[in-house]
């Protein structure tokens, strides 16, 4: 049984504003965000605890999130102006919920990032 926070999340046994939800996704606004718009998209089948943890046929999932990610942005008008997605790996990357997500931030300028 998955018992981390998101597995409760999945099963309604704590709250959450849900956004985005189908088959294999569930995206839910962040409790604590670092951008006007901050939403966690998490796969709802499987526990995979970090993107360390990922198996060669489970890479499905990352593109399934990025695609939810990306509709939900659309959907909601902030894509053409542009929105970032992150995924942490382990705690010194700031990983606190051992449950794979990928967040979204948009709702204003990010700043720039990278070198791309």
């Amino acid at each position: 049984m998955n018992d981390t926070l998101f597995g409760k999340i999945i099963r309604r046994e704590i709250p959450a504003t849900i956004v985005y939800e189908d088959d294999d996704v569930l995206g839910f606004k962040d409790i604590a965000p670092q951008a006007p718009v901050h939403v966690l998209f998490i796969p709802k089948n499987e526990l995979i605890p970090t993107l360390d943890d990922l198996q060669p046929e489970q890479a499905h999932l990352i593109g399934k999130l990025a695609l939810a990610a990306a509709e939900y942005a659309r959907r909601e008008g902030f894509a053409e102006n542009g929105y970032r997605v992150v995924m942490n790996c382990r705690e010194d990357a700031g990983q606190t919920v051992f449950h794979i997500h990928l967040h979204l931030l948009a709702g204003a300028p990010l700043g720039h990032f990278g070198a791309g």
